[in-house]
């Protein structure tokens, strides 16, 4: 299914009114989490806050998500069960954190298939998968061809680096390891999960930025991502949305000269030509699949 989701923001399930206000945002996804960003002793009492900004907050068009907790937790099946049985109806995407092999994904189709069954639900709940442990990492390929109902998979740094025993002082930010590391520590990872993702027909996301208040090193982190080929990035704090927004939006110079590589391409298809020219460079049906892919991702914006 096609979403837009350039943004992600991540707000904690147990902070109804950051919930509330992020459900105004200008995330293109709403992610309330009841993983990290909440202790053990509120994960519990955290799922009816969950289920209450589902069936009270207007998200408009916003793609609503909550993460539940790691499989290798006594908290992952509750929070499938109370939230889905209670809000599967306004629920569009299930993250799941930590996968490390396609029986994770497996396990969650199984059991959003039996509860939508039990509750009579008629849309498939989908499901996206952070990428973010030495398991993962192996088994990006097997786990993005896992589940018809998997959408998207997900870089995350943080965890990733504790799995791999890499030092790291922040999470997504460059520290003294980058500048000694002789490339970009991260990018084995990140391609991977881009190729995963992009040979199983998938989105694929950044993971977030801890330092919110970086401008300039948010800005870096996004240019590498879309560099890369990620659709967006995840983000804890409504100040960076405006940025991630801006950075994975194809700009007007972009759309112009991908409309006018599509026509020029056309044109001599039309004559017979197999390849055509357009501002001095030649092109063929390479270019041409690179400008749809920007057209289309501008028409997913503007629809």
């Amino acid at each position: 299914m096609t979403r837009l989701t350039r943004s992600q923001l991540f707000v904690p399930a147990s902070k109804p009114a950051m919930i509330e206000k992020a459900g105004a945002s200008a995330a293109d996804a709403v992610c309330i989490d009841l993983e990290d960003s909440v202790t053990p002793a509120e994960k519990a009492s955290s799922r009816a806050n969950v289920i209450q900004a589902l069936k009270e907050i207007d998200f408009g068009r916003r793609v609503r998500m909550f993460r539940i907790n790691a499989l290798d937790t006594p908290f992952a099946y509750r929070d499938l069960v109370e939230v889905v049985e209670a809000a599967g109806d306004r629920l569009d995407v299930v993250m799941i954190p930590k996968a490390g092999s396609a029986r994770d994904i497996e396990f969650v189709d199984t059991m959003l298939t039996q509860i939508e069954a039990n509750m009579r639900l008629t849309r498939p709940i989908g499901l996206e998968a952070q990428i973010e442990t030495a398991s993962g990492f192996l088994h990006a390929v097997e786990i993005a061809s896992a589940s018809p109902r998997l959408e998207a998979l997900i870089f995350g740094a943080g965890d990733y680096a504790a799995s791999m025993h890499m030092p790291s002082t922040a999470i997504g930010e460059a520290d003294e390891h980058d500048e000694i590391y002789p490339g970009h520590r991260w990018h084995a990872v990140m391609h991977t999960i881009v190729a995963a993702a992009r040979a199983n027909d998938l989105r694929c996301l950044d993971g977030p930025y801890a330092g919110y208040t970086d401008e300039a090193g948010l800005a870096r982190a996004c240019r590498i991502a879309l560099a890369m080929g990620f659709d967006g990035k995840q983000c804890i704090h409504p100040a960076q949305l405006a940025a991630v927004n801006a950075t994975f939006t194809p700009s007007l110079e972009e759309v112009t000269k991908a409309g006018a590589v599509l026509k020029a391409y056309e044109a001599a298809a039309a004559a017979g030509q197999g390849a055509a020219t357009h501002d001095g460079r030649m092109i063929d049906a390479a270019n041409l699949r690179m400008a749809r892919t920007i057209l289309e991702r501008h028409r997913i914006i503007n629809q």
